[in-house]
């Protein structure tokens, strides 16, 4: 008689694992049009192909996360989408943790659906974590975030993003009087709530945040976008995150990707990036 497979591990202690290990980086992979060009590379499936293999073959065996932006692989079409698919199970066969940025966010069956793409077995893109969107409602992200539990999977849901126009529905009053960025970190805090050693629901808050009042201590990771070319550096985090520095998972991509298409170049401006996050980071 086969034993019940085992519950998988929580994304909340992988990570934290991963870090530990590996140090303290997530790795975006944005192939803009740009970057493809920098590359020598033509703006399509093939050009992206060769550019999120060569990223993926010099870094999965060392970065603690990769963080894939699906925009740019989907205005390939299905082409695109395929590549983007074969690198999100390169990259965990290799060791690293994927979270797939797709700022998904709906209702009801669509939620699901969306949810159905990203976690369980036989999931085309199965992966370890993915963005979601609250804005139609935190509650409308349920059963995405069930269907990620149950999976061992994490969501880091923004809250207080790196992007100017993001402050204004992000610091509006909720009835309670609370900014809704802080809502949604209260949420996340529920959720995450008894978990060691961090919870597997994380926020989105942006490196460039100079809002002080939120209270970011949610017992699970903070993806901090805004490093490199939006502005951010390692030594900003601790004015940024305060006490929370502790949860903080920093993400670089341009300055780590233009130093392509030499695998060499692409390690060592990951390890920079890891050397200075850990100064800060410990």
């Amino acid at each position: 008689m086969t034993p019940p497979a085992s519950p998988p591990a929580p994304f909340g202690a992988r990570l934290r694992q991963a870090m530990d290990r590996r140090g303290p980086l997530c790795v975006g992979i944005d192939p803009h049009p740009e970057l493809l060009a920098a590359w020598g590379l033509e703006d399509d499936a093939s050009g992206l192909a060769r550019f999120t293999d060569t990223v993926v073959a010099a870094l999965a065996d060392r970065v603690a996360v990769f963080k894939p932006q699906s925009a740019f692989y989907e205005r390939h079409g299905s082409r695109g989408v395929a590549v983007l698919e074969r690198a999100v199970a390169d990259a965990r066969s290799a060791g690293a943790l994927v979270l797939l940025d797709v700022k998904r966010g709906d209702i009801g069956s669509t939620v699901t659906a969306y949810a159905g793409a990203y976690f369980g077995a036989g999931a085309p893109l199965r992966c370890d974590a993915v963005t979601l969107t609250p804005y139609l409602g935190y509650e409308s992200l349920r059963p995405a975030l069930e269907r990620a539990r149950a999976d061992g999977a994490g969501a880091f849901v923004l809250a207080r993003t790196s992007n100017p126009e993001g402050a204004e529905p992000q610091t509006a009053r909720t009835a309670s009087g609370r900014p809704l960025a802080q809502a949604v970190l209260d949420r996340l805090a529920r959720e995450n709530a008894g978990a060691e050693p961090w919870g597997s629901f994380g926020a989105v808050v942006g490196a460039t945040n100079l809002d002080s009042s939120l209270e970011l201590t949610i017992n699970g990771p903070l993806l901090a976008p805004g490093l490199g070319a939006q502005g951010a550096t390692a030594e900003d985090l601790p004015r940024v995150f305060g006490a929370a520095l502790g949860q903080v998972l920093p993400s670089a991509s341009r300055s780590v990707l233009r130093e392509g298409p030499s695998e060499a170049g692409l390690r060592a401006a990951a390890e920079r990036e890891a050397v200075a996050l850990a100064r800060v980071l410990g």
